[in-house]
């Protein structure tokens, strides 16, 4: 029986590619080989004039093309670069981590008869790319076993990280943090413990034609506003596709967010999260999870054979975030808009407490749509379509479509970041720590609080740890070593931390 149905599932799946494929409404995607062309100077922003179009702005490249080659070192490219360069690196095997607070940096990897430039972090080193400068980008990379991320930004606006190939980094593939007007797109990413794309506390935000596959959360829109997602396939996740709100976080909101045309099947991969965090308690078989978030809209995506549902919509309270105590973050889903999607084969499996639902229908079906907790103005198209359960205060939506939003970037580059001395240390907390550290609620690492328990009054404690951390929990995974910040950084940061309050 199972066999038949994995058969079925196959032949559903091939035949909606191709019939989509027909009418030019998917694009099936890949990383692309690419050629050593002259660069020109890209700054991110959408074109408000005739169709309203992802674009750039073009202008005569004036800067320096330094190139890398097997044997030599990024770093060392890096050091040399000015704002507007390019750092081209040719084929071969990189070992190191490349830290980036310059401005206006490309880093453009050469493909060369199927031969990538390859960052390897031999499950040594924490993370291949870290970046704090604004308007880079990051394209044509294959980067592998790394322990903590893939590309991490930390607080840099402006950035285009493109046509990578990302597997086993640790704990995330890609993972802007802080940031504002970004584009992520054609990136193959696998085999990572919490989310592949986590786009974390960040504004204005473009997440297309991504794959990925066999991790625990494929793409994650946390504590972030105005992003779109749109035309990525995400298989064999435990989770598809999240928009959610984790508490404790400086930034307490995720809304208008758009998840649109996407192929979100067969995630059922065994959970594999580290232990206590909120992505851990993510059940197998779950399409899309939205949490706490508002304004999100999902329409046009084809989900299908997710075993315990395809959509659940769901507060703090029923979505494993009922610990914290964080007044200002709002638990509960408000307005969220389920427009026309493709659903199929759904819910065969569901976990204990959706099978508890059913029961209250009398029905063996499983759900295509799962509602449970608290939350107002959120509305349904064509409710009679689905298997659903707990919509019942679902309204008529006021829209059927949102085929006039061609993006959510801005219609002109983000202001880039200057960060002065005297908010040094809250800055570098939202770009760099609270990816991991939040207050009062576990994520990655200690929460906040605690750490203020074991560091009261001691801010050189924390430096010290960050410099040389020592994995002294069996619970929590090893913290990546923080040692590239500068020493005013460094300081500025514990003391904002001791200081926090929620």
């Amino acid at each position: 029986m199972g066999n038949n149905k994995t058969t079925l599932n196959k032949i559903i799946y091939t035949t909606l590619i191709l019939l989509l494929g027909f009418f030019g409404g998917y694009k099936i995607f890949s990383p692309k080989s690419t050629i050593a062309t002259m660069p020109v100077k890209n700054t991110l922003f959408r074109n408000v004039s005739g169709n309203d179009s992802i674009s750039s702005l073009t202008k005569e490249f004036t800067g320096k093309i330094l190139e890398v080659k097997d044997g030599d070192l990024i770093m060392d490219a890096v050091k040399k670069a000015k704002p507007g360069d390019l750092i081209r690196v040719y084929p071969g095997t990189y070992s190191e981590t490349v830290y980036v607070d310059k401005d206006d940096i490309t880093f453009q990897g050469i493909i060369e008869n199927g031969n990538w430039p390859t960052l390897d972090g031999k499950k040594e080193l924490n993370d291949a790319f870290l970046y704090s400068g604004n308007g880079i980008q990051i394209e044509g990379f294959k980067i592998i076993k790394y322990k903590g991320n893939g590309i991490m930004g930390q607080a840099g606006n402006n950035f285009v990280i493109r046509n990578n190939w990302v597997i086993d980094t640790g704990v995330y593939g890609i993972f802007p943090q802080y940031g504002k007007n970004g584009l992520i797109e054609y990136n193959v990413l696998s085999e990572i413990e919490d989310a592949a794309i986590y786009v974390g506390m960040c504004d204005n935000i473009d997440v297309l034609h991504n794959e990925v596959f066999d991790n625990v959360a494929g793409i994650e829109i946390e504590n972030s506003r105005h992003c779109l997602v749109e035309n990525n396939s995400a298989y064999n996740n435990t989770g598809g596709i999240l928009a959610f709100i984790t508490p404790g976080l400086p930034i307490k909101t995720t809304y208008d967010v758009i998840i649109r045309n996407n192929f979100i099947r067969d995630n059922n991969h065994k959970n594999f999260g580290a232990p206590g965090s909120i992505v851990s308690g993510i059940p197998a078989g779950t399409g899309i999870l939205v949490m706490a978030a508002d304004d999100v809209i999902i329409e046009n995506n084809i989900i299908s054979g997710n075993k315990n549902v395809g959509i659940v919509i769901t507060d703090f309270e029923n979505g494993g975030a009922k610990a914290s105590n964080d007044p200002e973050s709002d638990p509960n889903p408000d307005n969220i808009v389920i427009l026309d999607n493709l659903m199929v084969n759904n819910g065969y499996d569901p976990i204990d407490e959706v099978k508890a639902a059913m029961l209250t229908k009398l029905t063996t079906k499983g759900p295509d749509i799962f509602a449970i907790g608290k939350g107002t103005g959120s509305t349904i198209l064509n409710r009679d379509k689905y298997v659903t359960f707990g919509l019942n205060d679902f309204g008529e939506p006021k829209i059927t479509d949102t085929r006039d939003v061609k993006s959510l970037l801005l219609d002109r580059p983000a202001e880039s970041r200057n960060i002065s001395k005297k908010r040094l240390g809250e800055y570098t907390y939202f770009g760099v720590c609270s990816g991991c550290h939040a207050y009062d609620i576990r994520l990655i690492g200690l929460p906040v609080n605690v750490i203020q328990m074991i560091y009261k009054d001691n801010p050189e404690g924390i430096i010290k740890y960050m410099n040389k951390p020592k994995n002294l929990r069996e619970d929590y995974p090893e913290m990546p070593p923080q040692d590239y910040l500068s020493e005013d950084a460094k300081i500025a940061v514990a003391e904002y931390m001791l200081t926090l309050t929620k």
